[in-house]
């Protein structure tokens, strides 16, 4: 039931939820990595296309079922758009039903991860180890062997096939 004491203890829980998200560092710390691929964020406007750009350089989220890779049920590999780096195996996509596609388990040393509070709530945020391009998250609820979900925006990623 929505009252007035509920509308403001929302309130009030979405602001402390933003102030934590500051002061824990919402902003990613990925930026704050070196890596071996760097660009001036003109190059980056410049090589990616402005839904890649605004995923894999300012963290944000494409449309769940958008990406033609969620279709893609070819042999090959998934590698970061960002600077080509091989990140997943077709062999370990899954279909999660999510809108967004999945894989149970990167390629070696492909990606990192850190605490993403942005949400006002913690989350496991998954970005490549080259380029330090966000690609998504990942979640506890995806299938043998793993256990994991790396839910993956597809924008952040081009297919290579075998």
């Amino acid at each position: 039931m929505l009252t007035r004491r509920n509308l403001l203890w929302t309130g009030t829980a979405i602001t402390g939820g933003l102030t934590l998200t500051a002061c824990l560092g919402g902003e990613a710390s990925a930026e704050k990595e070196i890596f071996e691929v760097t660009r001036t964020d003109a190059e980056w406007r410049k090589l990616l296309s402005p839904e890649a750009y605004a995923v894999l350089r300012h963290e944000s989220t494409e449309t769940p079922g958008s990406s033609p890779l969620n279709a893609e049920k070819r042999k090959g590999i998934f590698a970061c758009a960002g600077c080509d780096l091989p990140a997943y195996d077709s062999a370990t996509k899954f279909e999660s039903g999510t809108g967004w596609p999945s894989f149970y388990q990167p390629l070696p040393d492909a990606v990192k991860e850190k605490t993403d509070w942005t949400l006002g709530m913690s989350r496991t945020e998954v970005h490549c180890s080259r380029c330090g391009g966000h690609h998504g998250h990942v979640f506890n609820d995806g299938p043998r062997p793993t256990g994991l979900r790396y839910c993956i925006n597809g924008v952040a990623l081009k297919f290579l096939p075998a």
